[in-house]
């Protein structure tokens, strides 16, 4: 805290106190608004200017700017701002002397007519004036806002209130989600929730953050993924479910990735991912028209589409088409290591011939798919819960969706046979002993559930929050999530 901000702070708390020696409570238990300005502002627009009504109603809001000594207070509320005219022939002597005591930030109730001024100004002629919640906090100087962008995240209930944007961001970032719920349920999908405490890390390849519970004294995992939990539901007979919720990763921080966030999965028994490739360019081009009443995006200067059908191309051909490599030339780890290096990609670090692949693909061709593209049939060893591609061993039935460079989800033809499932679940033991702490574990529970029968079905994931930075026009991942994690402060 500066000693400028030490100073205003003072000065509010000795208008606290004035205000509690004179009796009066500015933290009251409830105060009831019955109008808002943005519907005040559409109601009475063509209201002439210097005219008066005798109509009465009650708003709430916070100052944002007062002039005259409080005769004029710029009020914001959810929907707007509306100015409040306060004149002594309207108020009483205590509210007068409340009056003195206000300051910008601190939180208003007014009752009186509404009237226009000479000067064109809708307002609220106040007969009657509280302070429902006193500032001890200075706002941010108005005409700059909270301009340190890492304030601007560590407080962003400042943020709110003087970045209309960032408040709008929000507001369209949950648009988004009901949207989403929406469409499931229009499609007979069935919301459902599953633990956020898993006993075996697995739904994905991440790191995962470790708890432990005293009562079982035992180690948990926050989940990175519900897919597994969602999986054995299908095979309980829930044919249509999904689940929107927060997954936990403990990996980096960068403008696509918080290591909270908000995530889709939807499973479909009876189907493929073939129908998933209907299914998620359906989803976006139909939250897109819900939320932003189009489906034509503007990126960096280039008309995204999201109604147009998406570009279809496996993940071997964009990185041949991008870079000259064709991976299915190379059996082996080291030749497709030589093949990497060859066009520029170091993968010395990566134990398999998927990861080599998608290393190169992260490296040279991702960042390229501004266009809507599912890159299609990845790498066998790199995808464990997909069913292996019906035409090529060396791959999975499994895409993961692009547009404006970005991977907004994925979806898979689910493994279903639990023989094959614990061989993958195996092999992705030998990779964690040989040092990725991303692989999966085995899992004996879910391969029990699959030895119940899990029909064939088609499963997606997807990303809230890059959708949120897709719809919005968000430059990070911070400016759709309304507490991003931030490092310690100092």
């Amino acid at each position: 805290m500066t000693e400028e901000t030490n100073i205003h702070r003072e000065s509010r708390l000795a208008k606290l106190k004035t205000l509690q020696e004179k009796g009066y409570n500015p933290y009251p238990y409830k105060f009831v608004p019955n109008a808002y300005a943005a519907d005040l502002q559409e109601k009475y627009k063509d209201l002439e200017a210097g005219a008066d009504t005798e109509d009465r109603v009650t708003v709430a809001g916070r100052a944002m700017a007062v002039r005259n000594s409080g005769m004029f207070i710029d009020l914001k509320d959810v929907s707007g701002k509306i100015q409040v005219f306060c004149h002594k022939n309207h108020l009483n002597e205590e509210e007068l002397e409340r009056l003195k005591c206000l300051d910008v930030g601190d939180m208003v109730g007014v009752s009186g007519y509404v009237r226009r001024t000479p000067r064109g100004e809708l307002s609220i002629a106040a007969e009657k004036f509280d302070i429902i919640a006193k500032s001890l906090q200075p706002l941010p100087e108005k005409f700059h806002g909270l301009t340190d962008v890492e304030a601007r995240y560590r407080q962003r209930y400042v943020d709110f209130i003087m970045n209309d944007d960032s408040r709008e961001i929000f507001k369209k970032r949950c648009q988004i989600t009901s949207a989403i719920r929406r469409y499931f349920e229009e499609h007979n999908f069935l919301e459902v929730e599953t633990p956020m405490l898993h006993p075996i890390m697995g739904g994905a390849n991440a790191k995962p953050f470790i708890t432990h519970h005293n009562t079982l004294d035992t180690d948990l995992y926050l989940r990175i993924a519900p897919e597994l939990y969602l999986k054995k539901l299908v095979v309980g007979g829930f044919d249509r479910v999904f689940e929107i919720g927060r997954n936990f990763r403990n990996e980096g921080i960068d403008k696509s990735h918080n290591p909270e966030f908000t995530a889709l999965e939807a499973y479909q028994a009876y189907a493929d991912y073939n129908d998933m490739a209907e299914l998620i360019p359906s989803l976006l081009a139909y939250v897109a028209e819900k939320v932003l009443g189009t489906t034509v995006l503007n990126v960096n200067g280039e008309e995204i589409d999201l109604s147009k059908p998406f570009v279809k191309k496996s993940m071997i051909e964009l990185v041949k088409e991008y870079t000259g490599a064709d991976f299915m030339t190379v059996d082996t780890l080291e030749e497709a290591q030589a093949l990497a290096k060859s066009v520029g990609v170091d993968a010395s670090d990566c134990i398999s011939w998927g990861k080599v692949i998608s290393e190169v693909f992260d490296e040279k061709v991702e960042a390229k798919l501004i266009q809507p593209t599912l890159v299609m049939d990845m790498p066998r060893d790199i995808s464990p819960l997909a069913k292996t591609h019906r035409s090529n061993p060396r791959l999975v039935e499994h895409f993961d969706a692009y547009v404006a460079g970005m991977e907004m989800g994925c979806a898979y033809s689910e493994l279903s046979n639990p023989l094959e499932q614990r061989e993958r679940f195996e092999a992705q033991g030998a990779d964690r002993e040989a040092g990725d702490d991303e692989a999966q574990m085995m899992d004996e529970d879910f391969i029990n559930a699959l030895e119940n029968g899990f029909p064939p079905t088609g499963g997606m994931g997807m990303g809230i929050d890059r959708l949120a930075i897709l719809l919005t026009g968000s430059a990070t991942i911070r400016d759709v999530i309304a507490f991003p994690t931030l490092r310690k402060r100092d």
